[in-house]
């Protein structure tokens, strides 16, 4: 006779007991062939099962791979460097920083690290407290740990890749031994990122002897010659706007535009909190800017990756051509012998060459040093590749199935008298018309999630910062959610930079979301911000983190994030009546918990 099953589980007690017992025992990656295998079994496939790893290295030392990410491309590299280890016969085991247990940091063996740098040399903020646990008091010593650093920044920022230098400075200082020396990457890491992972992977593959991996066996018999292209940052999604308004009132100080996209056919999908990416290209205007200054027809014929094509279609579609990097003004300083960007070159002029490159595009520089004769393609080589905008998505699937909505504001200001856009949201905002079709791609963050239909959410958001709580509400709204919600919304003007205000009077009034504050900073001779909204409803915000409230913030991340996280120390610190350093043990808690997330820029 049968024994009786689990609830809702179709095995045998025995059966189960068996698939607990081996379960206990697999590896991540070891689970997810596992999961390739049984659904190729329930498919009608046969796959022979690989032969054992052989004994080595790989059996005696741990690996580990740690990622710290805030747009997705240190994760995206993350797991392919776990499929290169894999592939080689490594057993490993690939972590968000986010949610690695610190306290395991001294018992690892090998460690291999992938983390970006955000804002002003800042770790990623989901990587926040592995940095305070690592560089603080309560860090193990390494001894006997091995680790490598690839690090990933942007050039034009004075700390470039500054989050993977100071792990690699303390790792050392813990007493790790270095694998490899670190590699900095800068927006265009594909290649360099490629041969750290190749080299890496393939000192400890030489050690381990591993045997070929039985996850490339997986993937070569599952793999169906007929399964669709996925669209992905690679290949992106060609997608017909069909939308594009102003949502602010007239005579409003600045600009904010909702925008829709039909993602009808790409089979793309996404949750509330994830993000659009948008494949830009360069203004028309700004192309021909800089074709004038250099002196070089569009038609010029150059070669890009064995293919050949013309400057101005490179200029356009292939190479950031605003903001200058200090490799372009490498390039520049030798080839216009000029002694101000030479002088810039130096090392103890770090602040002064990163103030430069912000006040000056590359047409700027061209037209201000000029040269005589630049050859077409030196000159693309000084440039780095035009890198994809990411928007948090303003919509949820569930109420606009097949669709795609963003809030931009787009960015305009004055440069040496001349009028300037961002890239991507002066796209969107000037050349974006209905019907107008435009690269695009889903790129997902684990780190910005709605928890459980009945936990009370507190979403904080100024300006195009409240995209992803309309894309909670309706989500909520759908799913007939219970759990409490309490919006903060700052703006300008209240009569002219209401964002979607009938939408949440709506939601206001059936019950999704239970409260809403605003603060609209320009409507009084003292200027009122969320982060002051939020100390006045103290006490309230403190009853609902105890209730176990998820705390969202949206937004500017110079001024609005900083300022609210303050406040909410703050307010922890006044209403749990306790001293400012237990406060923000609280907030860490928060964090750790998955109960504080920022999706800030």
């Amino acid at each position: 006779m049968t024994a009786p099953e689990p609830s809702g589980n179709p095995l045998s007690l025995e059966q189960w007991r068996l698939v607990e017992e081996l379960t206990r025992s697999l590896a991540p990656m070891q689970v997810r062939w596992l999961s390739g295998y049984f659904a190729g079994l329930d498919a009608g496939l046969r796959l022979p099962l690989p032969q054992p790893v052989s004994s080595g290295v790989a059996a005696t030392r741990g690996l580990t791979i740690l990622y710290g990410t805030e747009t997705g491309n240190s994760a995206e590299l993350a797991r392919a460097l776990e499929a290169a280890a894999t592939g080689k016969g490594l057993a490993c085991t690939m972590v968000d920083m986010a949610d690695y247990k610190v306290r395991q940091l001294g018992q690892e063996q090998d460690v291999l690290i992938v983390v970006s740098t955000y804002g002003e040399g800042d770790p990623p903020q989901p990587a926040t407290s592995f940095f305070e646990f690592v560089e603080g008091r309560r860090a193990p010593r390494l001894d006997g740990v091995r680790f490598a650093v690839l690090a990933l920044g942007d050039s034009t920022y004075e700390y470039y890749c500054q989050a993977g230098k100071r792990l690699d400075r303390r790792l050392e200082e813990l007493g790790a031994a270095r694998l490899a020396e670190r590699v900095d990457c800068d927006v265009d890491y594909e290649d360099a990122a490629a041969a750290w992972i190749e080299a890496v992977v393939g000192q400890l593959s030489a050690e381990a002897e591993a045997a070929p991996a039985p996850a490339a066996v997986a993937a070569q018999v599952f793999a169906s010659p007929d399964a669709p292209s996925v669209h992905d940052k690679r290949n992106p999604f060609s997608a017909p706007v069909i939308e594009n308004i102003a949502i602010v009132g007239r005579g409003s100080s600045k600009e904010t535009r909702h925008i829709e996209f039909s993602l009808a056919g790409s089979g793309l999908s996404y949750e509330p909190g994830d993000a659009l990416g948008i494949a830009a290209s360069n203004d028309p205007a700004v192309v021909d800017a800089l074709l004038d200054a250099l002196g070089h027809p569009a038609e010029t014929e150059i070669e890009l990756k064995g293919q050949a094509l013309t400057l101005g279609e490179a200029l356009t579609h292939r190479y950031e051509i605003t903001a200058a990097t200090p490799r372009f003004l490498d390039y520049w300083a030798m080839l216009s012998e000029a002694s101000a960007l030479r002088q810039l070159q130096q090392e103890d002029r770090s602040g002064e060459r990163s103030v430069f490159l912000r006040t000056n595009h590359v047409v700027d520089i061209v037209r201000r040093f000029p040269v005589s004769e630049v050859m077409p393609q030196g000159f693309v080589s000084a440039l780095r590749p035009l890198q994809p905008r990411l928007y948090s998505l303003a919509s949820s699937l569930e109420a606009a199935p097949e669709e795609a909505h963003l809030t931009v504001a787009p960015v305009r200001y004055t440069l040496h008298d001349e009028p300037r856009s961002g890239v991507a949201s002066g796209l969107l905002a000037d050349r974006a018309e209905p019907d107008t079709v435009l690269p695009v791609y889903i790129q997902s963050n684990p780190h910005f999630r709605l928890p459980g239909k009945d936990a009370p959410i507190i979403m904080i958001g100024a300006g195009t910062g409240v995209a992803p709580y309309r894309a909670f509400l309706q989500q909520r709204e759908a799913a007939s959610a219970q759990g409490k919600s309490w919006l903060f919304f700052g703006e300008r003007n209240f009569r002219t930079d209401f964002l979607y205000q009938t939408e949440w009077q709506g939601w206001l009034k059936d019950g999704t979301l239970g409260r809403m504050d605003v603060a609209f900073s320009r409507d009084r001779a003292e200027k009122t911000y969320v982060q002051h909204r939020m100390k006045e409803r103290a006490r309230d915000i403190f009853a609902w983190l105890e209730d176990g409230a998820h705390v969202y913030v949206c937004g500017d991340a110079a001024n609005l994030a900083p300022d609210v996280h303050q406040a909410l120390i703050d307010i922890v610190a006044s209403e749990a009546r306790t001293g400012r350093e237990a406060a923000e043990d609280y907030v860490r808690s928060l964090q750790a918990d998955h109960r504080y997330q920022r999706d800030v820029y």
